[in-house]
């Protein structure tokens, strides 16, 4: 009689944890799922704590409502599943602004992550280059090229379009520089278009026209409960044995499957699985991977990240605009690069007394040294420079919180998604038991994790040879 599988999921953040929803869900009856999370804490970067007695996201705010086809997403698929659809809740607030020339300006309609396609409509923020993006007869990029979106959108609308408009909205998500991130990775919409068409104008239009519409639908939604209960309740769901605490050493394949190294090289434990997802980043995942599959460990083991620290301020009546929040060009010379005016935002954190949640983030690559600061020296900071950009002293804060995320954000850079390709084409040839997943791997953003999980416990089950429920 055929034991039941035994399947290791490496990673308790929201990849991991959706993977075992699946694995549950999908895999024959019986199946032992185990998750191992080195820290304490689950969730990854999902994170609700509370500040000045109200829960408030120290971590990820929000999650998008639908796919790149306009279909239902992953992350409001999940929170269905879980029985939390009736918490999602949505911005009350959406317009944000830019930070130029040390006051706000509205952020212009019409873009696609920063990058227009009607010009006369970022005057107000910059100034494109006269008559770069001209017709040279041939498609903007060749098939199989990847090119940095900086790189990409500089040759064609001049330096003041990256640096003051595409650049601070990519780096608000991704803590990362234009000139450094994959266009294929960061924006696949206008990497697709841009294979066909002969301008950029061009090639941001057809992405837009391409795109699903859904006039006045919602694009993002978070919890009002917070996203740690999505955390919660996909633990729950799993059925799995959660162990926090529980560093996994070694991944080593067996007759019949794999053998896991776990805990403190005096004290390691050893566990036999027929399948391993291996959900944390690319640093530790090529490491796991060095002794079973070389080729691939090399190839994820070339991700870069980016560390960040998001301090959050509870302000008595402040006097501030109806923003979401507003984002910041490194050319301002301000060591926040993004802020959220969550109690602006999101109705249902709004309180009667009008005490004020605003959070900024802290960091991009390569200045990881200003994050080197104490934490009283981050708040204040933060403190001063959003007094400079909102014209007016705001009140002391009453309560305070320093989250510092130590590489967290992944950098990709151009050829990501062809190496990470790479590897995991390597890893089905060889060992078609252990799956890649994450954030590292195939994007951000909560949605991207979930189903980047999901297709891992999909391949787990294929692998297996089992009939899925």
């Amino acid at each position: 009689m055929r034991q039941p599988w035994r399947v290791a999921v490496v990673g308790g953040g929201i990849a991991g944890l959706a993977a075992a929803v699946r694995l549950r869900d999908r895999a024959p009856a019986g199946t032992e799922i185990t998750v191992y999370e080195q820290s304490g804490a689950l969730g990854g970067k999902l994170r609700t704590g509370e500040l000045a007695g109200q829960p408030v996201e120290f971590g990820a705010e929000s999650f998008l409502m639908r796919d790149p086809t306009g279909a239902e997403s992953a992350a409001v698929t999940l929170a269905r599943r879980l029985g939390l659809a009736e918490q999602i809740v949505h911005p009350t607030v959406g317009q944000a602004a830019l930070v130029v020339d040390g006051g706000l300006r509205p952020i212009p309609g019409g873009t696609l992550v920063g990058v227009p396609g009607d010009l006369d409509r970022v005057t107000t923020v910059a100034r494109p280059a006269a008559d770069a993006d001209t017709d040279g007869g041939r498609p903007l990029v060749a098939p199989d090229e990847d090119v940095s979106v900086g790189a990409l959108v500089r040759s064609r609308f001049g330096d003041e379009v990256v640096d003051r408009l595409v650049d601070p909205m990519l780096g608000g998500v991704y803590a990362g520089r234009a000139d450094d991130l994959s266009l294929v990775t960061t924006m696949p919409a206008l990497a697709r278009t841009a294979r066909v068409e002969h301008t950029l104008v061009g090639a941001v239009r057809a992405a837009q026209a391409a795109a699903p519409r859904a006039p006045g639908a919602p694009v993002f939604g978070t919890l009002a409960g917070g996203l740690s209960t999505l955390v919660e309740a996909a633990v729950t769901a799993s059925g799995a044995t959660v162990r926090r605490d529980a560093a996994v050493r070694e991944v080593v394949p067996t007759v019949t499957g794999w053998r896991l190294t776990v805990g403190p090289t005096r004290a390691p434990e050893r566990v036999d699985v027929d399948a391993v997802v291996l959900a944390v980043p690319a640093r530790p995942a090529a490491r796991l991977l060095s002794g079973p599959a070389p080729a691939a460990a090399t190839a994820v083991g070339e991700l870069d990240y980016a560390s960040v620290a998001l301090v959050t301020l509870a302000l008595p009546q402040p006097r501030l605009p109806e923003l979401s929040g507003f984002l910041v060009p490194s050319t301002e010379g301000l060591l926040i690069k993004a802020s959220t005016f969550f109690t602006t935002k999101w109705g249902h954190l709004r309180r009667p007394d009008g005490l004020a949640l605003v959070r900024a983030s802290v960091g991009r690559y390569g200045e990881e040294e200003q994050l080197q600061r104490p934490d009283e020296d981050l708040a204040a900071t933060v403190h001063r420079e959003l007094s400079a950009v909102l014209g007016e002293p705001l009140p002391a804060p009453v309560d305070g919180h320093v989250q510092r995320w130590g590489g967290a954000l992944p950098q990709y850079t151009p050829g990501h998604a062809d190496r990470v390709a790479a590897a995991r084409t390597a890893l089905r040839a060889a060992h078609p038991t252990l799956v890649l997943a994450g954030a590292g791997y195939d994007g951000v953003g909560i949605p991207v994790c979930v189903r980047s999980g999901e297709t891992a416990a999909d391949e787990i089950i294929t692998a297996l040879g089992g009939s899925a429920r």
